[in-house]
């Protein structure tokens, strides 16, 4: 399935734009103080592995300490190898012309690797997450166990849902906001509200009540479009992979379509989604869409 990303741009990333912001959050990931004219250069990188694929938070600091973090709802296991990835390509553009070839030695700035997860699947504080986990088996070639590999990457993978990981929300304020912001959304939706209207109701409850009012009175328009281009997206690729795989699998069949975004863009319609947003969120053409 190959799914359009190019509308990457969430309140999340919104939220943590700023190299003042980005300082903060890794103060509190970290549990450290940093003077607050200490420099912060932000280099997220785009269509880093493919054409269709942000990453979501990339800087330095100090130009000494460079921090990738990915904000995800769900768990990705090959979140170690992603980041090697990114931060092979931050590391590349510091290196120019021949100077891997020269006497000389290079210094590449230090490295943390976060994933900050925010789904409903029940998920500890924190987990770590290695490269070291996704390499083949030796003892098939019958060679011995290597418990240090030449070559290991760890991800700090940590719960920022509303609750969880206090202390470290506690120590950044906009994060502890946005885990209620988040929060607030889920509660008005098990009450049994749309996502549009849970949108609008979470935005008018934050801003009342001091949560995100400032980002909410600057990109207040921009959120809504954000938040159900995101969630309604990840909705309809849930409910392809889970609920939705075996009626949709039978009934793709019966029409010579077993792509699941085939799947996916069925279930954007029934949610009344524009053939403009489903085109964009899925690549299909406009008669591809007519016809479902």
């Amino acid at each position: 399935m190959n799914l359009n990303k190019k509308f990457k741009d969430s309140v999340f990333t919104k939220l943590f734009g700023e190299p003042d912001q980005l300082r903060e959050l890794y103060c509190a990931l970290e549990g450290v103080t940093l003077p607050p004219d200490m420099p912060v250069s932000i280099n997220t990188l785009e269509n880093v592995l493919y054409m269709d694929s942000y990453n979501d938070i990339s800087f330095e600091i100090g130009g000494k300490l460079v921090v990738l973090i990915e904000h995800q709802s769900t768990i990705n296991p090959n979140m170690a190898l992603r980041l090697l990835l990114y931060y092979c390509k931050v590391t590349e553009k510091r290196v120019k012309g021949n100077a891997l070839y020269s006497r000389k030695q290079l210094s590449i700035p230090w490295p943390e690797f976060y994933v900050l997860y925010n789904g409903l699947a029940p998920f500890p504080d924190e987990e770590i997450l290695r490269l070291s986990d996704l390499y083949e088996n030796l003892k098939d070639l019958g060679l011995p166990e290597v418990l240090s590999p030449s070559l290991d990457l760890k991800v700090k993978v940590i719960n920022i849902n509303e609750g969880r990981n206090v202390a470290i929300v506690q120590r950044c304020k906009k994060l502890a906001e946005y885990a209620a912001f988040t929060a607030r959304i889920r509660s008005f939706l098990n009450e049994g509200d749309s996502l549009e209207e849970a949108i609008e109701k979470t935005i008018k409850y934050c801003s009342r009540c001091g949560i995100l009012d400032e980002f909410l009175e600057v990109h207040g328009s921009e959120v809504l479009s954000m938040i159900l281009t995101e969630w309604n997206t990840e909705d309809a690729i849930a409910y392809a992979r889970e609920e939705g795989r075996e009626e949709g699998r039978e009934e793709g069949l019966s029409e010579g379509r077993t792509d699941e975004k085939y799947i996916i863009a069925k279930n954007l319609l029934a949610e009344n989604s524009t053939h403009e947003f489903v085109q964009k969120i899925t690549g299909l053409s406009f008669d591809e869409i007519k016809k479902l």
